[in-house]
């Protein structure tokens, strides 16, 4: 990893403090006062509250629309949250070749991409979906689903070094520097891909368990082919799926969080403890 050159060239990598500051502060950082925003159907809620934060409008779509209208920006997020669903290369490209031919920002957050379980995620930035230049495109990473270091609040933000270094420079005056002591240590964990691919085997593990007891207790699956959560469903509104699985002791998140489209299905982590994953599986199954 190379972190960004504070005087130099225009940078393509800038770290960040987290991925979620990132999110919500973006469009402001990019210096977007009018226009609206595209984030997926159903999303991460911070896409839309970086959005409101900028004064920005917001609109829902899973797929380039045919009218560009005024939109400023689109958000991508592939694998999703809360549902686990991966963009294909087709899916990017679309993306890709729309954002450029109207000159409207695509930036894809891409903080589960390790995490693939049926399917291999690819980055926007891949060559073979971005082409031989980053222009207009940008990818949100970090080291707190990967590394379980959320904590140290160690993100990424790459792409086109233009808008990267949009980003930067407001970025720094408003004190939003990432400590020395935290680069070090992400320049240290995207060195090593061993630990990452055990904590990848240790979430699979769980997956695995918890899948299981989910579709033994009559519910089904959707999606969920990558990333730490199970998106769940048994044909009914969200809430009453939350009051089913709180009769049981488990606890999940209703589908309305992530927009009107989730109402049928809850969200269930692969992030407790296997002690509390195993808990989980045995009050499904009594």
């Amino acid at each position: 990893m190379e972190l960004a050159d504070p005087l130099g060239a225009d940078p393509s990598v800038v770290p960040t403090v987290g991925s979620k500051e990132l999110v919500a502060l973006l469009p402001t950082l990019l210096g977007l006062h009018r226009g609206t925003v595209l984030i997926p159907e159903v999303a991460y809620p911070t896409y839309e509250v970086g959005a409101v934060v900028a004064g920005l409008a917001v609109v829902r779509t899973d797929t380039p629309p045919t009218d560009p209208g005024d939109a400023v920006l689109v958000w991508l997020n592939s694998p999703g949250n809360p549902h686990g669903r991966v963009l294909t290369d087709e899916q990017l490209g679309a993306w890709v070749t729309w954002g450029r031919a109207h000159g409207v920002p695509v930036v894809a957050d891409e903080c589960y991409i390790e995490l693939g379980w049926d399917v291999a995620p690819r980055s926007l930035l891949h060559p073979d979906i971005a082409g031989p230049d980053h222009r207009g495109l940008l990818a949100v990473h970090s080291l707190s689903k990967q590394s379980t270091a959320a904590g140290y609040r160690a993100g990424l933000l790459s792409g086109d070094p233009a808008l990267v270094r949009r980003v930067w420079e407001v970025r720094r005056h408003l004190g939003l520097l990432v400590p020395t002591p935290v680069q070090a240590a992400m320049v240290a964990a995207l060195g090593d891909d061993e630990h990452v691919e055990r904590q990848r085997e240790r979430y699979g593990r769980r997956r695995d368990r918890l899948a299981a007891a989910v579709r033994a207790a009559g519910a089904r699956i959707d999606h969920s082919e990558a990333g730490l959560y199970l998106w769940v469903t048994r044909d009914e509104d969200c809430w009453t799926t939350i009051d089913w699985l709180a009769e049981r002791g488990v606890v999940a998140a209703p589908g309305t969080f992530y927009g009107p489209a989730g109402a049928r299905h809850v969200r269930m982590a692969l992030t407790a403890t296997d002690e509390r994953v195993d808990a989980a599986v045995q009050r499904l199954a009594g």
